[in-house]
């Protein structure tokens, strides 16, 4: 499938509709994360439907000292990839064509949730990429747009401008798409030297360590839900390879564990790179919950978001995991 390139919205709107029209917005250098969220918007729009990727290097987004000018731009091979993946058109508009007369006066704010996290390492971040999003979904029309969980603080606040600011867009979330050895695409990583690169993984390692400390605590306390607080349940842990006294495995399923244990055993992956040759250099560790992005607390029940951001090299990378607490109940 070829993809036609269009760099006005005039010619955009000038396209007919026939069925529903999903939106993917990127800022270019494309990869198999945006590949998959092409694949994911063409099968949402159907045969019927239209599926328009948008190439836009937003510099509302960048700081001073961020990388706008580095930032990779390789739209032939953009436009490739996105027909191979299913999008009818790539949408690759000029900076005048997005703010026509210059920076707007008129942004949109993202409010606390922006200031937290992300935005409070990148000031000004989160206002300058709803004002695009917002900009790009008036120029774009879609029924239905996706992005990416990778971005998680990003996808909660558009979720939120959308439904605060009553747009009449569906949004749609798709899961992060890893390497084999886990590190999250991103176009960032052709950044990475090869020992950087190695670093690097410690982002993601860090995450499967929360999730598989987390994993470990819902196991011993589903056992413990099992077997009565008595000499049973000595017996029966042992009996499942479980050596601790009866005491002891209560203990551990019933208050050793939650947040903070998720937090620390993340933590102890970052704390090693941090010593390794090229370090890692840890910007925020953070477990969240994603409808305001605060901190959770220890008794904290219902979905949350394992973050993490770091430097390697000159290489800011970024990465989570969502997790789900419950409340453990009566073990007796």
């Amino acid at each position: 499938m070829t993809a036609t390139l269009l760099r006005t919205a005039a010619d955009l709107h000038a396209r007919a509709r026939t069925g529903r029209r999903a939106v993917v917005m990127t800022m270019g250098a494309l990869h198999e994360g945006h590949a998959t969220l092409i694949r994911t918007a063409r099968k949402i729009a159907g045969p019927e439907g239209e599926v328009v990727a948008t190439v836009f290097v937003n510099p509302l987004q960048f700081g001073a000292g961020e990388d706008l000018d580095r930032y990779p731009r390789t739209l032939d091979a953009d436009v490739e990839l996105a027909g191979r993946s299913g999008a009818d058109a790539v949408f690759a508009p000029s900076v005048d064509e997005v703010y026509p007369g210059g920076e707007p006066q008129v942004r949109i704010s993202a409010g606390p949730m922006g200031e937290r996290l992300e935005g409070a390492a990148r000031p000004g971040h989160f206002d300058g990429m709803l004002t695009v999003v917002a900009k790009l979904l008036h120029l774009t029309r879609p029924d239905v747009a996706l992005y990416g969980h990778k971005d998680a603080q990003q996808l909660a606040l558009i979720r939120r401008m959308v439904r605060d600011l009553n747009f009449g867009v569906e949004i749609v979330g798709v899961p992060t798409v890893r390497e084999e050895d886990g590190l999250a695409l991103s176009s960032r990583n052709r950044y990475l030297s090869p020992a950087e690169r190695r670093t690097a993984l410690a982002l993601s390692q860090a995450l499967f360590a929360g999730r598989d400390r987390h994993a470990a605590q819902e196991a011993l306390r589903a056992r413990a839900r099992e077997v009565p607080a008595t000499r049973a349940r000595a017996e029966a842990l042992s009996a499942i390879g479980e050596s601790r006294a009866a005491a002891d495995a209560h203990a551990v399923a019933t208050t050793a564990g939650g947040p903070a244990a998720v937090r620390a055993a993340a933590r102890l992956v970052l704390d090693e790179a941090a010593r390794l040759d090229p370090p890692l250099r840890l910007d925020y560790l953070a477990l969240v919950d994603p409808s305001d992005f605060t901190e959770i607390g220890d008794d904290f029940t219902g979905e949350a978001v394992l973050a993490v951001a770091a430097r390697v090299g000159a290489t800011r990378l970024i990465d989570n995991i969502p997790l789900t607490f419950g409340p453990f109940g009566d073990a007796s």
